[in-house]
């Protein structure tokens, strides 16, 4: 993750990219002294836009065809359907 630190002695301010676990930094690079600290942001590398997935992860549900009777009564059955035949063939 990269953080934000700002130098309370100095005013200075850096980005430094470190793991979570990992301790915050105390020495500013600038002046060298240990009064760095790790500033609060809001971060920007995750952002959910749309509306194809929920905070959770899990996809949502997709947006039902609106049918009328009329259409559906109107439309002839195109879909072919095998015919099977249960007698032997001996």
């Amino acid at each position: 993750m990269t953080y934000e630190y700002v130098c309370t002695s100095c005013q200075h301010e850096w980005e430094a990219s470190q793991s979570i676990s990992e301790a915050p930094l105390t020495d500013c690079p600038q002046c060298h002294a240990k009064t760095a600290k790790r500033q609060i942001s809001g971060g920007t590398g995750f952002v959910l836009k749309g509306g194809g997935w929920y905070s959770d992860l899990y996809s949502s549900a997709k947006p039902k065809a609106a049918s009328t009777e009329s259409s559906t009564e109107s439309k002839p059955d195109t879909t072919a359907k095998p015919t099977t035949s249960t007698a032997d063939a001996s």
